[in-house]
């Protein structure tokens, strides 16, 4: 509890801290004031608060995907950007900006859904692809599904590249913008709709943390204590491209922090995913957090994208763990 509360404590104070930097400088006590305080107000409620609250949520969403599939593969090096579930998701949603134009037929109070709905079936779809090729070209091999991931990843590139060329000036626009990533969309409607998926997402995960334990003594363990594998990778394959699927709709492609957060939260509690999933879902919204400030504030007043910052806080971590694996292998 102590670690959490401290945890909670941090995420709040760079919270308050974000809302005070960027381009306009905010005062709390001005914004409770009635004098010459309508554009702050508005910049504080309207702007700041909803893209704070978005980069936690979104954050603490990859940070819970990232757990979960390093559970369901039990491995650190594991992540949904690394093994093609985020680029599936990105490749969907290009697809869907370049061609969904021609499709008249869909009424216009439901276009604002075919961007998700299409993010999550490339999720779900480069999720299965990726269990099922791993299992049957590599079983058991942590290297072969690394080179699986690899594979996928460049079969959805080709696909991002295909539309690309297809796309027309406003619709590479929108393309960019998901390759780069960005918070910069955010409202209170979406927080909103993000808040209710992470939060139905963790009630649903905490039920599945005990079988996820015991699928880390292995698959043969946990048959013997039986656990239905089939159904268990099922639901975590689902609830990995949910969340990935949801965080790529509405911010593009933003990588390493599913990788990082779930990491850091088992180096301090250890392998118990009871523990692992909340920690990295805090984690995750607080390396999001800080990343998105940096990319507000780095070169007022223009915005650097997040993925930017993401990637220079990622790749770095990434390549000591994968030196701390080599050295455990030697």
């Amino acid at each position: 509890m102590l670690l959490y509360a401290i945890a909670l404590i941090v995420l709040i104070t760079m919270a308050l801290v974000a809302v005070i930097l960027g381009p306009v400088e905010i005062n709390y006590l001005n914004t409770l004031s009635a004098h010459d305080a309508l554009m702050e107000s508005y910049i504080l409620w309207q702007v700041r608060l909803p893209r704070i609250l978005f980069a936690i949520v979104i954050g603490a969403s990859l940070g819970l995907a990232g757990a979960l599939t390093q559970g369901l593969f039990r491995n650190p090096l594991a992540d949904p950007g690394l093994l093609g579930v985020s680029s599936g998701a990105a490749a969907a949603a290009a697809g869907a900006i370049v061609f969904s134009g021609a499709w008249d037929w869909i009424m216009p109070e439901l276009r604002v859904w075919i961007l998700p709905c299409a993010a999550f079936c490339g999720a779900l779809l480069v999720c299965f692809l990726l269990d099922r090729l791993a299992r049957w070209l590599s079983p058991g091999s942590v290297m072969g599904l690394l080179l699986t991931g690899i594979a996928i990843n460049a079969l959805v590139a080709a696909f991002i590249g295909l539309s690309s060329y297809l796309a027309n000036d406003e619709q590479l626009r929108n393309l960019s913008f998901w390759t780069m990533g960005s918070l910069a969309g955010a409202n209170w409607m979406i927080v909103s709709l993000m808040m209710i998926v992470l939060l139905g997402a963790f009630i649903y995960t905490q039920r599945l943390t005990v079988q996820i334990n015991a699928l880390s003594l292995g698959e043969s363990v946990a048959s013997q204590l039986g656990i239905n594998l089939k159904q268990l990778r099922q639901r975590i394959i689902v609830m990995v491209a949910f969340l990935s699927a949801c965080a790529v709709a509405w911010c593009g492609m933003i990588g390493f922090i599913s990788l990082i957060a779930p990491h850091i939260a088992r180096v301090i509690v250890g392998p118990d995913h009871r523990q692992v999933l909340p920690l990295s879902m805090l984690f995750g919204g607080l390396l999001l957090l800080i990343a998105d400030t940096l990319a507000r504030t780095v070169a007022i007043p223009a915005e650097i994208p997040v993925g930017i910052f993401t990637a220079l806080l990622g790749a770095p971590f990434f390549l000591s763990l994968l030196a701390k694996q080599r050295k455990t292998m030697i």
